[in-house]
C-alpha cells in the first residue's frame, strides 16, 4: 500500500453540484423544446364521415370554389372558402390547389382508403362583384349554421343563376360615363368628353359581341383600343382639312379609352396572390395582364402607323393633368370609381362607397404630389390608404371590399402615359423616340405596380388588425379560459 499511488483527489461536493447545475442550465438554454421548424400537418385519423356524404361536401365546396374564382376572387379566398366549408361539415384532412384556370380539391380519408379528388377547369373569368359578395355571404351562413348538403347546393345554384342587378344598357352607359370622367380628369373639353362617352360605350358593345362569339381576349383588346384611336385620327383629319375643331386634343379620347380597357385587368388580384404566397396563380394573372396590355398596344400602333402612312399626323402634349380645381378633380374621380363599380356589377351600396373611396384616393394623390412625391410613389401611397381604410370598415358597413378597392384606384391608372409612350414609339420608331417611348411605358408600368402593391399592402395590414381584434375578443369571451385549459 505504501508503494501504491494515492487516490485521485475529488472536487468538493459543492463544486460537483455547481458544475452539474451549470451544465443542465446550459443544455436547457441551448437545446430546443420543440421541432426546429414549423409543424408539418399529418393525417391523424379518420373523420368518421361516410363516403357518400364526403363526396357531396366536396362537390359543394368545388362549386363554391369555381364560382368564386370565375367572379374575380383571389386564390387565398378560394382556398379559405373550401377549407371553411369542408371543416363545417366534418372533413378535416382536405387539400386545395388553385391555379389560374383550375381548382383541385382532395380529401384524404386515411391510409387504407382511396382519397376523393376532384379537379375542375374555370373557363370564364369576369368581374362580377354582386355574385362574388352573395357567394361569400352564403358561405359565411353555411359555416355558422351548416344545413343539408342538397339544400346548400340548391342555394348555391340560385346565387349563381341569379340575374345581374343592372341591365346590359346600364353597364354600357356606366362604361361611357367612366371614360367621360377620365377625359375630364385629363383636361378635355365638352366635345371630347361627349366623344369619349360615345366611343367607350361603342367599345363595350363591340367587345361584348366579340366575346360572345368566342374571339380571344387579346384580339378584343386590340379592337377595343383601335376604335378610340380611329376617332382621334378622324378628328385630326378634320382639323387639318377644314380648320375646324382647333384647340381640341384628340389624343384625350384615346387616353380615356385606354383607362377603360386597363380597368378590367386583374392587376390588384395578381399582386394580392403574390403577397399571399400563390405564386403560380399570381404569375399567370400577371402574364394575362401583360398579354392584354400588349393587345391594347397592338391596336393603337396599327391605327397610328396607318394614319402616318396616309399623311395624318397627330400631336400629344406633355401635360397629363387638367387645370381644374382640386375639388373638380376629386368629383371626377368619384364619378369614375362609381361608374366602374356599376360596370363590374357591384351593388348600389358598393358603388356609392366606391365613389367616396375614389374621391378620397385622388385627394390623397394630390396631397402626396403637393409634397413633391413622384407619381409612382404618390399613386402607391394613395392606393395603400384606400386599401387599408376600405378593408378596415368593410365588415362593419357590409359592402364588397374588393369591388370598392378595385374601383377606387381606376382614376389613378396611367392611361395617358401608356398612350404617350406608344405615340412616341410609333412616331419615331428608328430614332430617339423609341427610347423615349419605352421610358414612358416603363414609367406607366411603375405606376401600375405601385397601385397594385399599395392596395395589397393596405389590405394585408388591415386584415392583420382585424384578425388581432378577433383573437382578443375570443380570448376575452365568457368561458374562453375554460375552453383553452
Amino acid at each position: 500500500m505504501s508503494g501504491s499511488e494515492p487516490p485521485p483527489l475529488r472536487p468538493p461536493r459543492s463544486s460537483r453540484v455547481a458544475g452539474s447545475s451549470l451544465r443542465s442550465r446550459t443544455a436547457h438554454a441551448v437545446r430546443p423544446t420543440g421541432p426546429p421548424t414549423v409543424g408539418i400537418p399529418v393525417w391523424t385519423g379518420p373523420d368518421g364521415v361516410e363516403r357518400d356524404t364526403a363526396r357531396a361536401v366536396i362537390d359543394l365546396a368545388m362549386r363554391a370554389a369555381v364560382a368564386l374564382l370565375a367572379t374575380g376572387a383571389s386564390a387565398a379566398d378560394v382556398v379559405g372558402t373550401v377549407l371553411q366549408l369542408t371543416s363545417s361539415y366534418g372533413l378535416r384532412s382536405v387539400h386545395v390547389d388553385v391555379t389560374f384556370s383550375s381548382v383541385t380539391v382532395s380529401y384524404h380519408r386515411g391510409p387504407g382508403a382511396e382519397p376523393i379528388t376532384v379537379m375542375r377547369v374555370v373557363r370564364t373569368r369576369i368581374q362580377d362583384f354582386t355574385r362574388l359578395e352573395r357567394l361569400r355571404e352564403l358561405v359565411r351562413e353555411l359555416v355558422r349554421t351548416p344545413i343539408d348538403v342538397e339544400d346548400a347546393r340548391v342555394r348555391f345554384d340560385s346565387v349563381i343563376s341569379a340575374p345581374h342587378p343592372f341591365r346590359r344598357w346600364v353597364v354600357t352607359l356606366a362604361v361611357g360615363v367612366l371614360a367621360a370622367g377620365v377625359s375630364t380628369l385629363v383636361g378635355a373639353g365638352p366635345l371630347i368628353v361627349v366623344l369619349s362617352l360615345l366611343t367607350s360605350a361603342a367599345v363595350d358593345l363591340v367587345q361584348h359581341r366579340l366575346g360572345r362569339v368566342g374571339i380571344a381576349a387579346f384580339f378584343t383588346q386590340a379592337v377595343g383600343s383601335a376604335i378610340p384611336t380611329v376617332v382621334a385620327v378622324l378628328i385630326s383629319l378634320v382639323q387639318r382639312e377644314t380648320g375646324y375643331l382647333q384647340g381640341i386634343l384628340p389624343s384625350l379620347v384615346v387616353a380615356s379609352g385606354i383607362v377603360v380597357l386597363l380597368a378590367g385587368l386583374s392587376v390588384v388580384g395578381s399582386a394580392q396572390d403574390a403577397i399571399e404566397g400563390f405564386y403560380v396563380t399570381a404569375g399567370a394573372r400577371a402574364f394575362e395582364v401583360l398579354v392584354l396590355t400588349l393587345g391594347i398596344v397592338v391596336g393603337i400602333t396599327v391605327v397610328l402607323a396607318l394614319a402616318h402612312r396616309l399623311g395624318v399626323f397627330m400631336t400629344i402634349t406633355s401635360e397629363s393633368r387638367s387645370d381644374a380645381s382640386g375639388w373638380a378633380q376629386v368629383l371626377a374621380s368619384a364619378v369614375i370609381a362609381a361608374a366602374f363599380a356599376i360596370s363590374s356589377y357591384a351593388g348600389v351600396r358598393s358603388a356609392a362607397i366606391a365613389a367616396l373611396a375614389g374621391g378620397a384616393g385622388w385627394a390623397s394623390y394630390l396631397l402626396m404630389s403637393a409634397l413633391d412625391a413622384g407619381r409612382p410613389t404618390a399613386s402607391a401611397i394613395a392606393a395603400l390608404i384606400v386599401g387599408f381604410t376600405t378593408q378596415l370598415v368593410a365588415r362593419r358597413l357590409r359592402f364588397a371590399a374588393l369591388a370598392v378597392t378595385t374601383a377606387s384606384i381606376v382614376p389613378l391608372l396611367p392611361g395617358r402615359a401608356v398612350y404617350q409612350g406608344i405615340f412616341e414609339t410609333v412616331s419615331d420608331s428608328g430614332g430617339p423616340g423609341l427610347y423615349q417611348g419605352l421610358g414612358t411605358l416603363l414609367g406607366a408600368a411603375g405606376v401600375g405596380m405601385g397601385l397594385a402593391a399599395g392596395v395589397s399592402l393596405g389590405t394585408y395590414l388591415a386584415r392583420l388588425i382585424l384578425d388581432s381584434r378577433s383573437g382578443r375578443r375570443r380570448r376575452s369571451a365568457p368561458g374562453a379560459q375554460g375552453r383553452t385549459t
